[in-house]
């Protein structure tokens, strides 16, 4: 900005009277390029402030522009499977899933949505980070189960009749695809749903870490159908497992195995406790009922 001798002078004669200085020290002629010195470096200054503030303006604009950017796209998807052996692992979230054998989860690389969705085809346990804002969601071919933060159980393999939720801790909201049936569990509960009869059951259990016992090599069997036996030792041993007797697929079980016993081992007991016989064909094994039934 340029000031004019007279408007300079008008200047210098306001300070002098305010100071009360003697006016010959302090003449316009003498005092004139100081004052335009004080004058230039407060104009760089204000230019610099300008320009800082465009450049952050600039910034904040870019960024803005690549974080709608990175939104937009679309988010890669993870899937990880087991064959014969149990696998943690970690989501973006910090929610730890463990699987069981022969299982798959599909979870994104990143959450952005207001839901945190993944899909299970098998069994696994959970231990969601909590999030109140966040919900996470197992999604499975019969039923969703929906939770903010909690420790719980889901056995969902698509060849078995039933979708077996278990919580541990917290609470959990199950319900089947159409949410025509809903149920909240409480901790040592269990919500069964049958695929064939499409009904929600609900089952109090003495303890709910008998449900996941897996983890440990354990096998602990409550009043089980004889089906899902087969499957899980079929999915834990490498070994088809047929059962000719349909009237054997629903029979019910109760037994506990520690970790370590061997497949012979458990089949001579649940012979011995049940009304089948089993024998072996080459890497199958096949569960056929007692003569005498």
């Amino acid at each position: 900005m340029k000031y004019t001798e007279t408007e300079l002078e008008k200047t210098l004669n306001k300070l002098i009277a305010s100071t009360r200085s003697p006016r010959g020290r302090f003449s316009a002629a003498a005092s004139y390029p100081q004052l335009e010195r004080m004058l230039k470096a407060h104009s760089r200054r204000l230019v610099l402030v300008r320009t800082f503030a465009t450049a952050a303006a600039v910034a904040l604009l870019c960024l803005s522009v690549w974080t709608a950017y990175l939104y937009m796209q679309p988010v890669a998807m993870q899937t990880v499977s087991t064959l014969a052996e149990t696998r943690t692992v970690s989501l973006p979230d910090g929610t730890s899933v463990t699987l069981n054998h022969y299982s798959t989860l599909t979870y994104p690389e990143r959450f952005k949505t207001d839901n945190r969705e993944v899909e299970l085809n098998g069994e696994a346990y959970f231990e969601v980070s909590k999030d109140k804002k966040h919900p996470f969601i197992v999604q499975t071919d019969a039923v969703d189960v929906r939770v903010l933060g909690t420790h719980f159980n889901v056995d969902a393999y698509r060849d078995s009749r039933d979708v077996r939720t278990t919580l541990l801790t917290g609470s959990v909201a199950v319900s089947n695809k159409s949410n025509s049936e809903h149920m909240i569990l409480k901790p040592n509960e269990i919500a069964i749903y049958n695929k064939v009869e499409k009904k929600l059951t609900r089952k109090l259990l003495v303890d709910a870490t008998d449900e996941i016992s897996w983890r440990h090599g354990e096998f602990i069997f409550d009043d089980v159908p004889l089906s899902d036996i087969a499957r899980k030792l079929s999915n834990s041993f490498g070994t088809t497992i047929q059962i000719t007797d349909s009237a054997l697929q629903n029979y019910r079980i109760s037994a506990r195995f520690p970790n370590g016993e061997d497949l012979e081992t458990i089949l001579s007991v649940l012979q011995d406790a049940g009304y089948f016989n089993y024998s072996h064909d080459n890497n199958q094994i096949t569960i056929t009922a007692k003569p005498d039934l």
